[in-house]
C-alpha cells in the first residue's frame, strides 16, 4: 500500500487512515528526532506495553498511562512497590498487564543507571546512527521490515543493560517513532525528500562510544 490522499491535499504513509488522533500523531510526532532523554524513555516503555497491540489503543491511552506512571519519571517509576503495582493492575485506563508492568520497573532502573553511570539515555541510542537519522526510502508500507540489525543491536544493548520488551520489533518500533530512523513512504508529504519542513531536534552529546556502538551495530 501507498501513500493515502486525504482531504487536505495531502499525500501521507497509509496507516493513520483518516483517523484524526492517529494522523495528529503521524504528521506532528511519528519520525520526528526526539532527542530529549525523559521523552525518549517514555515512548520506549510505551512501545513495550503495545507489544501484542495496536500502538493506536496505546496512543488513546497515552494520557491515562502518564497519570499512573507518575508522568513517566523513571526516578519514581523504580522505586515502584507491590501495592503500587496492585494498583496499577486495578486501572482501566492503561494495558493492565502485570509482566509489562512489572518490566516498567526493571527498565527504569536500568535507565537511572545509564544517566548516572553511562553516556546518557539519547547519546547511547543516537549513538547507534551517529546522531543523525537514518532516511529510507520505501515506496510501499510492505516494504517496511519488521526489524534491521541495527534494531537487533540496539536491542541487544539495552537488553544487556536490563531492559524489558525491548525486543528487535519493538526497538524498531521505537526508531521510527523517535526519529533515529525515518519510514515515511516516498510518495508521504512527510518524507525529508518532499521537502517538508520537521524539527530536526535538539543536538546530541558527544559520547565516547560512539565508535564502539557503530560497531555493535554491524556485527550484531
Amino acid at each position: 500500500m501507498s501513500a493515502l490522499l486525504h482531504p487536505d491535499g495531502l499525500h501521507r504513509c497509509p496507516w493513520p487512515k483518516q483517523d484524526p488522533l492517529y494522523v495528529a500523531y503521524h504528521d506532528d510526532e511519528w519520525g520526528v528526532p526526539e532527542r530529549d532523554d525523559r521523552a525518549l524513555f517514555e515512548k520506549l516503555l510505551l512501545d513495550g506495553f503495545q507489544a501484542g497491540l495496536s500502538w493506536i489503543t496505546i496512543l488513546r491511552k497515552r494520557d491515562n498511562f502518564r497519570r499512573a506512571f507518575d508522568g513517566f519519571a523513571p526516578d519514581a517509576i523504580a522505586r515502584y512497590d507491590k501495592r503500587k503495582v496492585t494498583a496499577l493492575m486495578n486501572d482501566a485506563g492503561i494495558v493492565r498487564n502485570r509482566a509489562k508492568i512489572e518490566g516498567a520497573i526493571v527498565s527504569a532502573r536500568g535507565y537511572l543507571e545509564i544517566m548516572e553511570q553511562g553516556p546518557g539515555f539519547s547519546a547511547l541510542l543516537w549513538g547507534f546512527v551517529d546522531g543523525k537519522p537514518q532516511v529510507n526510502h520505501r515506496r510501499r508500507v510492505a516494504d517496511i521490515p519488521a526489524e534491521t540489525p541495527l534494531s537487533r543491536a540496539v536491542s541487544k544493548e539495552l537488553a544487556g543493560r536490563g531492559f524489558k520488551f525491548v525486543g528487535p520489533t519493538i526497538v524498531y518500533a521505537f526508531m521510527q517513532a523517535v526519529g533515529m530512523v525515518n519510514d515515511h513512504l516516498v510518495t508521504c508529504h512527510w518524507h525529508p525528500e518532499r521537502g517538508s519542513a520537521r524539527p530536526a531536534g535538539g543536538s546530541v552529546p558527544a559520547a565516547s562510544f560512539r565508535g564502539a556502538a557503530k560497531r555493535r551495530a554491524r556485527n550484531p
